[in-house]
């Protein structure tokens, strides 16, 4: 216990520094306006930001990419409680009991509560990333490439079995992202990879141009395609300090919270909204009023949002002993990571100590700021609601194309982008998720390299990921994660053949 205090005592030392605070609150208030307006969202705005993050310090550009993420976890309750509609899809739930307590004049109330909720989450969440990370990164250290390839296997099951779509759909997902990370030049033969003859593809498909068009782009043409509704709350929100009654009803739906969003949060897939619909079912289940949820319940906000900070607080722990992302932001994490030189996984820990308590003291010092600078902002987030999308668009799309284009100063990365945007949206239309596939394109290197590694090891002997018994309880749990996604399906086809 006493060297966890020391290291975090180092990484205070290098959060605390003026330049890590500043960034620290730059991201804080970038990722509040993120999830205050709708249509943008923390998986594209991190993707736009990545280009100009080259020339910072790696420790400043991954503090202030974080602080955005937890910060549009803040922000998507603004708005889903004003205006019934979540800037995150993660504060989904809170529209339904938060708008009702709006409408009730009870705004005030509600949004004190989401964010007193929200940091106390936070910082025990914070604890746990602490206190568990260090454990399993000495775990992963005794880690080989069979072992590293199967917890990669084991990962991307997660993120198909928790995600909405289809078994198949997202199946069909992961093939896509692992093919698209295999495009250009082979690292060990030289050889190209499905270029199709481009110059401009020989290095390979670019994180940013894929991440922003599959996430940027798409994103605002699909809010282009749906007619704008914004009944933005025109009563003056007041009574921002919830009473004793309401802190006291609160206080075990928070808690709860809390420990569901930090155990769903390491989950491959979508851990901070899986977290916010089972906290939201178990306090409904518990309550002795059950009638009063989707009423304007106190509980119906308090559990949820703590449920959503806890859960993208501790997402970081697989990320920062595994180097395995739990969601798409992860994904972009460590695209930003490798941008800078940082290789994900347990080295970290050991060969960038400064780095990796830094990110872990920084979630404290962003969690105090978000709670103080979300409440006395309110006015001015109910302002930009009323602000037409139609005048917001052209300038989130210029925004992502000098991004693309400063990357490798490529115009070809930009018509890519822009291609990889409608190909996002077409797929978003016909019930594709794209998570899968930006984690599968993350993950696909990794999981390349280490197989060719296990293979070598083995003078080619494939059964070498079920003979190390690691390697082979990771991927019997994948199997049984599987299987417990298809028999379902299985079922319900015997049905309606039976039927036939």
């Amino acid at each position: 216990m006493s060297e966890i205090v020391n290291n975090l005592g180092l990484g205070m030392s290098i959060a605390l520094s003026p330049i890590n605070v500043m960034l620290c609150l730059i991201g804080a208030l970038l990722g509040t306006l993120v999830g205050v307006l709708p249509g943008l969202g923390a998986v594209a705005t991190i993707a736009m930001l990545l280009p100009i993050t080259y020339g910072m310090d790696p420790i400043g550009a991954l503090i202030m990419l974080a602080g955005l993420y937890y910060g549009a976890q803040y922000g998507g309750s603004t708005t889903a409680i004003l205006v019934n509609i979540p800037g995150e899809v993660s504060s989904l739930v809170t529209t339904l009991d938060g708008y009702q307590m709006a409408r009730r004049g009870r705004a005030g109330a509600a949004l004190a509560i989401a964010a007193i909720g929200s940091f106390a989450a936070g910082c025990i969440a914070t604890v746990l990333v602490a206190l568990f990370a260090v454990p399993l990164t000495s775990i992963a250290l005794v880690f080989g490439p069979p072992e590293y390839f199967s917890l990669m296997v084991l990962g991307l099951i997660c993120a198909v079995v928790l995600t909405n779509a289809s078994l198949v759909k997202s199946l069909v997902m992961i093939g896509a992202g692992l093919l698209l990370s295999t495009v250009g030049a082979d690292v060990q033969t030289g050889q190209n990879r499905l270029t199709l003859g481009l110059v401009e593809l020989a290095d390979g498909i670019d994180f940013v141009v894929l991440t922003i068009g599959v996430f940027g782009f798409s994103e605002i043409l699909r809010n282009l395609e749906s007619p704008e509704e914004r009944a933005v709350l025109n009563q003056r929100v007041r009574n921002l300090m919830p009473t004793i009654k309401d802190l006291r009803d609160s206080a075990p739906s928070i808690l709860r919270g809390t420990g569901l969003g930090s155990l769903l949060g390491v989950l491959p897939g979508g851990g901070t909204i899986l977290a916010t619909y089972a906290s939201y079912i178990l306090e409904k289940k518990i309550s002795n009023t059950p009638e009063q949820f989707g009423q304007g319940a106190i509980q119906g906000v308090a559990g949820p949002e703590s449920a959503n900070n806890a859960a993208a607080q501790t997402s970081f722990i697989p990320l920062l002993s595994l180097g395995i992302p739990a969601n798409a932001v992860m994904a972009m994490m460590v695209g930003a990571m490798m941008l800078h030189g940082l290789t994900p996984g347990p080295q970290i820990m050991t060969q960038q100590p400064g780095f990796f308590w830094a990110m872990i003291a920084s979630m404290w010092i962003g969690n105090l700021m978000l709670l103080v600078i979300n409440l006395p902002m309110v006015g001015i987030w109910v302002r930009l609601l009323k602000v037409p999308y139609r005048l917001l668009f052209p300038a989130i799309t210029i925004f992502c194309c000098i991004g693309v284009y400063s990357a490798a100063n490529s115009s070809f990365d930009v018509i890519l982008t822009a291609l990889f945007g409608f190909l996002g949206f077409m797929l978003v239309r016909f019930g594709f998720e794209v998570t899968p596939l930006v984690l599968a394109f993350v993950l696909g290197p990794m999981m390349e390299e280490n197989l060719r590694r296990a293979i070598l090891m083995s003078y080619g002997d494939p059964l070498v990921f079920v003979e190390e018994p690691i390697s082979a309880a990771i991927l019997v749990v994948a199997a049984f994660m599987l299987l417990i996604a298809i028999l379902p399906t299985i079922r319900r086809g015997r049905v309606k053949v039976f039927a036939e």
